[in-house]
């Protein structure tokens, strides 16, 4: 039987410090109804709660609160840092022993224990380790099987609405990692996930695999030079080309930048608004890549999120932890 290890924050949960110092995890989308399919399956926690006394006492408990019966078997719940294969070769040792109930002691290979966690630099370190690896719960059925996620951009044909894209996400192996426009969404999805999408009228383009890759999105908002064939031509046909143009230049800059940082090298994931898409592999020093005469924060790193899709001007509850469960290093909760 295999076993599952879950990174938490941005995986599992968003966290919320107290005023009594206590932690607080608010489960993200979809994410209890995954567990609770997979409720036969054994289930562990790779996670890092931070150095500061008492912080791993806090963490469980607050795991217990928000996933209650969930995660029973402490043996297979390691915390500490993420920076090595260490904790996931630990982890794959404790499935392997008491953590697999009736398999019996060695019984669970390596590559039976499957790591889901957003961060692909962790997501390395467990394929290092030998373990199958998903980057967001939704994909932890197709991690078992064996079936890779892929980037795929959507496209909403007149008459469909974002609304319309949720609903049908939310029932499929589909989550969505940038909201371009109304028109355009940046996701993640398995086959099974794509095909349901298109039989709903949505239109898929299917990109390279995520593994261990992490997504970003390069904006160039420097003014752009458009051929003069394009002078007199319609808005649309002008802002298509000048969208492409801006794109291909933006990612030859960046892949030339990053020549020989990675193997493989950087993929285009197609036009995004005022830039590029990109997939980037585990390491890759994306953010160390400046345009010339480009803002300040013109490259975001890009998280799989359902709740992307929900109707605009919603909000996730107050009082959660800044970049989604996380706090500065030198404070208490890391993950």
């Amino acid at each position: 039987m295999p076993v599952l290890f879950f990174d938490i924050g941005a995986t599992l949960a968003d966290g919320r410090l107290e005023a009594d110092g206590s932690l607080t995890l608010l489960p993200r989308p979809r994410v209890v109804a995954v567990l609770d399919s997979l409720r036969e399956v054994p289930k562990g926690i790779i996670s890092n709660p931070g150095t500061s006394e008492g912080a791993a006492a806090s963490a469980a408990a607050a795991l217990h609160e928000a996933f209650p019966g969930r995660f029973p078997d402490d043996g297979l719940v390691h915390w500490g840092p993420k920076n090595s294969r260490r904790l996931f070769d630990e982890a794959v040792a404790s499935a392997a022993g008491a953590g697999a109930a009736g398999a019996g002691a060695g019984a669970v290979e390596a590559d039976e224990c499957v790591f889901v966690g957003e961060d692909s630099q962790e997501r390395a370190f467990a394929r290092e380790a030998g373990m199958r690896t998903a980057a967001h719960p939704v994909f932890t059925l197709a991690a078992m099987e064996n079936r890779p996620a892929f980037w795929i951009r959507i496209e909403l044909p007149e008459g469909q609405e974002l609304s319309g894209l949720e609903a049908v996400a939310n029932e499929a192996e589909v989550v969505p990692v940038h909201v371009a426009s109304e028109r355009l969404v940046l996701a993640m999805a398995t086959t099974r996930g794509a095909h349901t999408l298109e039989r709903a009228g949505f239109t898929v383009d299917m990109r390279g695999h995520v593994e261990d890759t992490a997504a970003f999105l390069v904006r160039d908002n420097r003014p752009l030079q458009v051929a003069d064939a394009f002078a007199n031509t319609p808005s649309a046909t002008r802002y298509a080309a000048e969208t492409s143009l801006r794109a291909t230049a933006v990612f030859g800059f960046v892949a030339d930048e990053l020549a020989g940082t990675a193997t493989p090298p950087v993929a285009s994931l197609g036009p995004a608004p005022g830039g590029v898409y990109l997939a980037a592999p585990a390491g890759t020093p994306v953010e160390d890549v400046h345009l010339p005469g480009a803002k300040p924060g013109h490259t975001e790193r890009l998280l799989p999120d359902p709740a992307l899709l929900a109707p605009r001007g919603e909000v996730r509850p107050a009082g959660l932890t800044a970049m989604a469960g996380y706090l500065p290093a030198g404070g208490r909760t890391v993950w």
